[in-house]
């Protein structure tokens, strides 16, 4: 099973290595998304986390133990088609080829079941077509 997560570190947990946890405790695969770490700041890391269902659970539960801050809240990537202009900048920042021109018509098409929702779309878009549901 897969679960896209987002993780807010509070200042004392920024050097913890959650992803290798994940990994060697719990069984879990950690496919980091975005990240957002600094020194002596608040922390976020979008990942996707795959395992077994009651080991996902687990994971989460040791990470919010840990003080770690887990949201599950799924959010989409949403095109307004009245305002996008096929412009395709926002293909180039995609990382899961979720959003491609078509070669034939050079119409903006996405692809939804590859969408991770990086979000890294939204500030590529000149003319703001791009957004999250929430």
């Amino acid at each position: 099973m897969k679960k896209r997560v987002t993780l807010s570190f509070p200042r004392r947990a920024i050097q913890m290595p959650v992803t290798y946890r994940l990994a060697k405790d719990f069984n879990i695969a950690a496919n980091i998304i975005r990240a957002q770490v600094a020194p002596n700041q608040i922390g976020k890391l979008v990942l996707e986390l795959s395992g077994d269902i009651d080991q996902l659970e687990a994971a989460i539960d040791w990470m919010r133990a840990q003080d770690i801050g887990v949201s599950t809240a799924s959010r989409e990537i949403v095109i307004d088609d009245q305002s996008c202009v096929d412009c395709g900048l926002c293909t180039g920042v995609c990382p899961t080829e979720a959003l491609i021109l078509d070669p034939n018509s050079f119409k903006l098409t996405f692809r939804r079941s590859r969408c991770v929702v990086c979000e890294q779309c939204i500030p590529a878009c000149p003319v703001q077509a791009i957004a999250t549901n929430l």
